[in-house]
């Protein structure tokens, strides 16, 4: 066969192997190479290295990396691609240090996998230092590149940045929307966030079932039941919601934020498929509004169905035995996790075990719950303890939770007002004075309270003077109807 045909075909039979299973065709095409003295063919050493990463050997790719006499820009964007699609972010930084030793500049597909092992790291400084490499180079223009750089400050919580660069792209398509979006969801700026979603329904830019759930959980936190509908209705409209878990579950939740749980139920049982988040999910929702009963019914349905609980599902459902006061099946529950389940007892189901327990008043058998733990005690486990206390007026047991909680978050005014307020409660005003006099000299305040209600836009017309008094009722019995 000829030299070309020889080489276009290996190169052909390189290029189609794209998992782990074509790892034993890509080693016979690598020995094929050797045989017929092909190697150095730099298309097929770059072949190769891309079916070795590809097929997830990584070290096969690094070692015929390593022996490849030259180097095209292609193969040092492969091996780099790679190691970030593997999350060895220090192995990927490794090569672009090489990289940048050799004299060479990265192009537009180097760069986006860098600015993600950046966010992954949190690795701030280096990702600024690439963003300049961007304008100097003048590849701002390249879609891909510029989302990287967005999603490079969004998941380092840098919004202002985002925001700036957000603001100054060309052209922003719908990953870009749901980075901004996200991202200010997670930062807490719910309100950002719903507007963000306006502008970009406003741009005519679609919404796609990568942004839906962001969307749904800006509603959630904000409590906006009547955005969380109109996102409803347009998943309906696009027929995403029959077969899209993620949004279901993303439904379920939402409703339940704001306080429409009956619609939880109606989204849940109205999914044609289930996965564990979906019954984690729905059982949380149960134990949020004190339906513990409920949450357990679930909990075993869960089970019939063929779904065992993860650590989450657990600490979701001794949740719920905590808020609804389900004290048997909570120490029942909590000892299942390591007989029934193998499963380690973690921070959050002590937690959750404290918290039942202290809101009971069986505060002895909290605290030696707390004393047996494996691990080192958590400021969630202590602060659960004090909460404990506090409601039964506990100053033994109250004293040592707070000393815990003193050192492990000095900062935290509101260890302190507990404190002082079980002082308050028993009468012990030389406690309370002493606690006081400590968070002065800390320089601690006391965070005051706030809450707040959205109420629909007819109830505007009153504070106008166009409702009489008695329409007041009328609206109200609306709402909750309605299930507001």
């Amino acid at each position: 066969m000829p030299y070309q045909s020889t080489a276009a075909s290996l190169s052909c039979i390189l290029r189609k192997c794209v998992d782990k299973w074509s790892i034993s065709r890509a080693k016979q095409a690598h020995a094929h190479v050797l045989i017929t003295g092909l190697f150095h063919n730099v298309t097929l050493q770059t072949d190769l290295l891309l079916a070795y990463s590809k097929s997830g050997f990584l070290q096969y790719a690094r070692n015929m990396f390593d022996i490849m006499p030259q180097r095209n820009m292609h193969s040092w964007n492969i091996m780099i691609s790679s190691y970030v699609q593997s999350s060895m972010f220090h192995d990927c930084f490794c090569v672009c240090s090489e990289f940048l030793k050799m004299g060479l500049h990265p192009d537009h597909y180097t760069l986006p996998p860098v600015f993600k092992a950046c966010a992954a790291t949190g690795d701030f400084s280096l990702g600024l230092i690439l963003h300049t490499w961007v304008v100097r180079l003048g590849l701002e223009g390249y879609v891909v590149l510029g989302s990287s750089v967005l999603d490079f400050y969004v998941k380092c919580g840098h919004l202002t940045d985002a925001k700036q660069v957000f603001d100054g792209m060309l052209w922003r398509d719908c990953i870009v929307w749901n980075s901004m979006i996200s991202g200010f969801g997670r930062a807490g700026f719910y309100v950002e966030a719903l507007n963000l979603f306006r502008e970009m329904l406003e741009e005519g830019v679609e919404i796609d079932s990568m942004s839906i759930p962001s969307i749904l959980n800006a509603c959630g936190r904000e409590g906006d039941v009547m955005k969380g509908k109109e996102i409803h209705g347009r998943v309906v409209k696009i027929v995403l919601f029959d077969s899209d878990v993620a949004i279901g579950n993303s439904l379920i939740d939402m409703y339940s934020k704001c306080g429409c749980l009956c619609n939880s139920e109606k989204v849940f049982w109205k999914m044609k498929e289930w996965n564990l988040v979906t019954w984690t999910t729905m059982i949380s929702c149960y134990g949020v509004h004190g339906r513990g009963n409920e949450s357990l019914s679930l909990f075993d349905k869960m089970r019939d169905c063929g779904f065992e609980p993860n650590s989450v599902t657990l600490t979701a459902v001794l949740a719920s035995c905590s808020h609804s006061g389900l004290v048997d099946e909570g120490r029942q529950i909590f000892n299942s996790i390591g007989s029934v389940y193998a499963i380690e007892h973690s921070e959050e189901h002590y937690a959750c075990a404290v918290d039942l327990l202290g809101r009971m008043g069986c505060l002895e058998e909290a605290f030696g719950l707390i004393r047996d733990m494996k691990s080192v005690s958590t400021a969630s486990v202590w602060g659960a303890l004090l909460a404990g206390c506090m409601m039964h007026k506990n100053v033994e047991i109250g004293e040592i939770a707070a000393r815990h909680l003193f050192e492990l978050e000095p900062r935290n005014s509101s260890n302190y007002i507990a404190l002082s307020s079980i002082y308050d409660s028993l009468g012990m005003w030389s406690g309370v004075s002493r606690t006081r006099s400590l968070m002065r000299k800390l320089g601690l305040v006391k965070t005051p309270g706030c809450s707040w209600i959205t109420i629909r836009g007819e109830l505007h017309k009153f504070y106008q003077g166009d409702f009489k008094l008695h329409e007041i009722s009328r609206i109200l019995m609306m709402l909750i109807d309605d299930d507001y």
